[in-house]
């Protein structure tokens, strides 16, 4: 198939897709609505849970992926090139793994605080 006739698809291609995206995403909606209800509970009750770390994890995530950047950018520009020298600059293997660790290392900084709150309001609770 010549890149023409792909041309010709994708607007025919991206609009439906689009649809049964949406549309698979609001049948499991209420789907699983409906069987909430069929075992007895009620769905409004678990949608209005708070999430008090929820914007924590996401600060702790974010500033680890951007401090692995950081540190996958110095390292491709110092290291990298004196190392390097046959002309390839770009590392995406760098880039790539450190954003993953230190995004997990923030996820897992965001969990470690979490987990001393939780257990600091339980042990309040029972001084009460």
């Amino acid at each position: 198939m010549d890149s023409h006739n792909l041309a010709l698809l994708i607007p025919i291609l991206v609009p439906i897709s689009l649809f049964a995206m949406i549309f698979g995403i609001v049948h499991l909606h209420k789907k699983e609505r409906m069987a909430m209800i069929e075992r007895g509970m009620d769905p409004r009750a678990y949608k209005s849970q708070p999430a008090p770390f929820q914007y924590l994890k996401w600060a702790f995530l974010l500033m680890g992926a951007g401090l692995g950047l950081f540190l996958a950018n110095i390292l491709d520009h110092t290291l990298m090139a004196n190392l390097n020298h046959t002309g390839d600059p770009d590392n995406p293997a760098i880039y790539f793994s450190l954003i993953a660790i230190f995004g997990g290392l923030g996820l897992y900084t965001s969990y470690r605080i979490e987990k001393k709150e939780t257990i600091d309001k339980k042990d309040n609770r029972l001084e009460e």
